[in-house]
């Protein structure tokens, strides 16, 4: 019989368990890894990185180590849970909004029509 490992979690440990799969997704694509190469790199289906990302409680502490390292080579998991890693800072450059100027009262009024 199966038990539902996140039916058995108390809501606050389920939430943790979403925000370290969060944080490896992040991680994968700030490294500009697709899922399916990570799941490759470390030796399991696409369907369990998917799980692994998604931050389901039932799978092993050897398969989130095992992802990691596919994703990041040597970052131990004490570092990931530092959040310490520049390809995350990059991204976060990235995505960040860029402040945009007030248009002069001549763009204004090219606009109107």
């Amino acid at each position: 019989m199966r038990v539902s490992q996140t039916a058995v979690l108390p809501p606050e440990l389920a939430s943790e368990a979403e925000k370290i799969g969060a944080r490896l997704a992040r991680l994968r694509i700030a490294r500009h890894i697709s899922q399916t190469e990570a799941a490759l790199r470390a030796g399991f289906s696409r369907n369990t990185a998917y799980r692994l990302e998604k931050g389901d409680p039932g799978l092993a502490l050897g398969q989130l180590l095992r992802y990691l390292d596919a994703i990041a080579p040597g970052k131990s998991l004490q570092r990931f849970l530092a959040e310490d890693d520049s390809a995350i800072a990059a991204l976060e450059e990235r995505e960040r909004r860029k402040r945009v100027r007030p248009m002069s009262k001549r763009e204004l009024d090219d606009l109107n029509f």
